[in-house]
């Protein structure tokens, strides 16, 4: 079996575990009930990928050929609703999730760019859409403005971005799959991280 082959569903396993905890998280303050809670979850996890398989053609979407995929958002959720119910966690938690969700996703993303013979550049944008088009519409379910057009939100999309060209570029010198992926999820979560702790970002275009 080829690793490459087993390596893509284990990868959206987690991610949409880590997304769907993230749609939870969001709920939080909103008094949501358990059904609202649940849908902000599913939206987070099968958002992107939705949106990436709806562009390119590749249908049904991936979470609609197996309900395992489902299954695994549909039990994280309401679990993380309920431990949520007895723990209190800190705010900073749900940006941290999101950050391993994007490092995630966007991995997912450019892979099956790669794998359906797109374009370097074409893949590279499935990779971002994948890791912030849940995020987006999660945000703007609950009445957010979503985390990627926030002034205040650090390297989000450009982390995106910045892995996904590292694992083009490893990739295109026959790096071995599993290493090229973990190397662009690292340097995503890193950046995005990094944008975080010390509040990096972008330039901004101000009137002179």
């Amino acid at each position: 079996m080829n690793p490459s082959s087993t390596l893509q569903p284990i990868l959206e396993h987690i991610g949409i575990s880590v997304a769907a905890i993230t749609g939870v998280l969001a709920a939080r303050g909103k008094r949501i009930d358990l059904f609202g809670v649940l849908v902000l979850a599913l939206v987070t996890a099968f958002g992107g990928g939705t949106v990436r398989d709806l562009l390119v053609g590749d249908l049904p979407p991936v979470w609609l050929r197996s309900s395992d995929y489902l299954l695994n958002a549909t039990v994280t959720a309401p679990v993380t609703f309920f431990v949520i119910r007895l723990r209190s966690l800190p705010g900073r938690v749900l940006v941290v999730a999101d950050a391993f969700a994007l490092a995630l996703f966007t991995m997912i993303g450019v892979r099956k760019g790669v794998t359906l013979e797109f374009a370097s550049s074409v893949a590279i944008m499935l990779g971002i859409i994948t890791g912030v088009a849940g995020g987006i519409l999660r945000d703007v379910l609950i009445g957010e403005v979503p985390l990627v057009f926030r002034r205040e939100i650090h390297l989000y999309a450009t982390a995106a971005l910045g892995g996904a060209v590292l694992y083009i570029g490893l990739h295109a010198i026959g790096v071995r799959e599993i290493v090229a992926t973990t190397a662009g999820m690292i340097l995503t979560l890193a950046l995005r991280l990094a944008g975080i702790r010390w509040k990096l970002g972008l330039p901004l275009l101000e009137a002179r």
